[in-house]
C-alpha cells in the first residue's frame, strides 16, 4: 500500500502525526508512505522510516504574493509533483480547509475526519471516505484512531512511538539541561529572571546550561541569561535536524509551550514543560517523562496570543516559582 499524509504544521502537529505513522507502518511493515508538508518542518518526516518521499509546500510563504505565485509558475510545478503518484489512500491529518483543499488536489481515495470531528467542519466535504474520532483526546491518540480507521487496525493503546530516535546516534556529553525559552506568544513567555534563577540552580548542580535561538529576539534574551555564568552556552542556529541531534544529548529540558517542546518529548528527552496562556490537555508535549507544571492563575489559559489584563507586567507565569520548576526538574534528574 502506498499512501500520503497531508500534515503540513505547525511543528507540533507534525511531531504530533509520527507516532500514527509509527503505527500503521507496524502493522504493515511494507507500507510506504509519502508526506506533504510546510517546506520550514520537511526536514522532520525524513526521519522516519516509513516515508519514501518528502513533498514541500510553501502555503505560508505563497499566499504573502498569491499573484506572483500564480505568474511564476511555482504553483503549477508544486501540482506536479503533487500529482504524479497515484495514492492507494490520501489521509488528511490536519482536518482544515486549507489542508482539504491540498488533499482534493492530490490523486488518491481522499480521507479523513467526519464534520463532527474535524477542527473545521467544512473540511469533511473534500474526503471520499470520512471517520468518526471524539475531539476530547489528546491529538496524538486521535490521528492514531484516525489512521487505524482509515487502514483497518486496532487502534492501538500502546505508548506512542514517534519513530525518529534511532535516526540520531547516541553520544556521550557532559550533563546538561536546554532551556526552551522562545515562542511565538508573548503571552507564553516566562520572565527572563526566572530563567537565569532558575540556570544557577541548574549549575549549582554541576550542569551545563544550554540555549537555542532563532531570531533577534530571542537571541538577545538567551544572551542575556548566558551573561550571568560562564557554564551558561548558546547554541548556534542550525536547522532542524542541527537542534535535534543536540536535544538527543540533552539529560533534560526546560521549556515553555513551543514546537521544540514537543521535539523533545518525541526524542523522549526528560522535560518540564510550563503552561499559562495554554494548557497541555489536547495538545500538550506526550510521551515518556514529561512533566507538565500549569499556571494557578484567576484567567489561565486564556489561549490568547496577547495578554488582556490592565498590568501586562503582572503575568500568569509569576505563579510557576523558579522553586516549583526547579523542583520538578531534580525529580527528572
Amino acid at each position: 500500500m502506498h499512501i500520503l499524509i497531508i500534515k503540513t504544521s505547525s511543528l507540533g502537529d507534525v511531531i504530533h502525526t509520527l507516532p500514527a505513522l509509527t503505527d500503521a507502518y507496524t502493522q504493515n511493515p511494507d507500507l510506504q508512505c509519502d508526506w506533504l508538508v510546510e517546506e520550514a518542518f520537511a526536514e522532520i518526516p525524513t526521519w522516519h522510516t516509513a516515508v519514501t518521499r518528502v513533498i514541500p509546500v510553501a502555503l505560508r510563504r505563497w499566499r504573502k504574493d498569491v499573484w506572483h505565485t500564480w505568474k511564476s509558475g511555482l504553483w503549477n510545478t508544486f501540482l506536479q509533483d503533487l500529482t504524479q503518484q497515484h495514492y492507494d489512500k490520501v489521509i488528511d491529518a490536519q482536518g482544515l480547509i486549507k489542508s482539504a483543499f491540498l488533499t482534493y488536489k492530490a490523486r488518491g481515495l481522499r480521507c479523513g475526519l467526519d464534520r463532527h470531528s474535524a477542527r473545521e467542519s467544512l473540511a469533511s466535504l473534500a474526503y471520499q471516505h470520512s471517520y468518526p474520532v471524539p475531539k476530547k483526546q489528546h491529538a496524538v491518540t486521535r490521528t492514531r484512531q484516525l489512521f487505524a480507521h482509515i487502514l483497518a487496525y486496532p487502534a492501538p493503546d500502546t505508548p506512542p512511538d514517534y519513530g525518529i530516535a534511532q535516526h540520531f546516534s547516541p553520544q556521550i556529553v557532559p550533563p546538561n539541561v536546554i532551556f526552551l525559552h522562545g515562542t511565538t506568544w508573548i503571552t507564553k513567555h516566562w520572565p527572563t529572571q526566572y530563567w537565569i534563577e532558575l540556570a544557577q540552580c541548574v549549575i549549582s548542580a554541576g550542569l551545563t546550561v544550554y540555549l537555542p535561538w532563532g531570531n533577534p529576539q530571542e537571541y538577545a534574551r538567551a544572551r542575556k541569561i548566558a551573561d550571568t555564568h560562564p557554564n551558561i552556552h548558546l547554541i548556534p542556529k542550525s536547522n532542524l535536524q542541527g537542534i535535534a541531534t543536540v536535544l538527543s544529548q540533552s539529560t533534560a529540558v526546560v521549556g515553555v509551550d513551543t514546537g521544540l517542546a514537543h521535539l523533545a518529548a518525541a526524542l523522549s528527552v526528560p522535560s518540564v514543560t510550563l503552561y499559562g496562556a495554554t494548557q497541555p490537555a489536547w495538545t500538550g508535549t506526550y510521551g515518556q517523562q514529561q512533566t507538565h507544571l500549569l499556571a494557578d492563575f484567576h484567567c489561565a489559559p486564556c489561549l490568547s496570543k496577547r495578554c488582556h489584563l490592565p498590568n501586562k507586567a503582572m503575568t500568569c507565569y509569576e505563579d510557576l516559582s523558579v522553586e516549583k520548576v526547579w523542583l520538578a526538574l531534580q525529580t527528572l534528574l
